[in-house]
């Protein structure tokens, strides 16, 4: 069993509204991360305002200013399991069969994350699997204001899932992030 967080903390400027809630194929894309969510033991929303409505808590950035690390540091803090599927919420296209994959891949895992390489080569940080044990790794970052996710997986070590293994089982549509309302199809 794992928890499940969908990180809506961003400021949403290239989107020009807030994205978390833009309606996107009669759902807000939000809502499109929170189900793909669903095999996780729990649920919850990380973000500074209020979202009501989706019928999971909504949890502040505990140590706020830190971008995405913050809502990370909050997921892991909140999380009663011990690993912690983390998404931002405009990644419409993953699906329940995606986080119980990468959960499957946690399991048989050495390390602390399991994440995967989008096509281009870099890598996914939130679209994937962080146990709780890199909570003090990353509370450290916060503390010396070291705010980049890969920073965690170069300290403590990561299961990197390579884009053609992931983009075989799932489409390269997975991989899609709508900083842009044109980027959605």
């Amino acid at each position: 069993m794992y928890t499940g967080a969908v990180l809506a903390g961003g400021l949403s400027k290239r989107f020009g509204e807030d994205k978390a809630l833009y309606p996107y194929r009669g759902k807000p894309l939000l809502l499109w991360v929170l189900e793909s969510l669903s095999g996780a033991g729990e649920r919850f929303i990380v973000a500074n305002r209020p979202y009501e409505g989706f019928g999971v808590p909504v949890y502040p950035d505990l140590l706020p200013g830190g971008d995405s690390l913050s809502g990370l540091h909050t997921a892991l803090f909140q999380a009663r399991f011990p690993w912690v599927a983390v998404a931002a919420t405009d990644l419409p296209f993953l699906t329940r069969a995606y986080w119980d994959y990468l959960y499957e891949r946690a399991l048989a895992s050495p390390h602390p994350v399991v994440v995967p390489l989008n096509p281009e080569g870099h890598l996914e940080p939130l679209m994937a699997l962080y146990h709780k044990d890199c909570l003090p790794q990353v509370e450290r970052q916060l503390r010396e204001g070291d705010f980049l996710l890969r920073r965690v997986m170069e300290a403590l070590g990561a299961t990197y899932l390579p884009a053609e293994e992931v983009v075989a089982r799932f489409g390269r549509g997975v991989f899609l992030n709508a900083n842009r309302k044109e980027e959605l199809p």
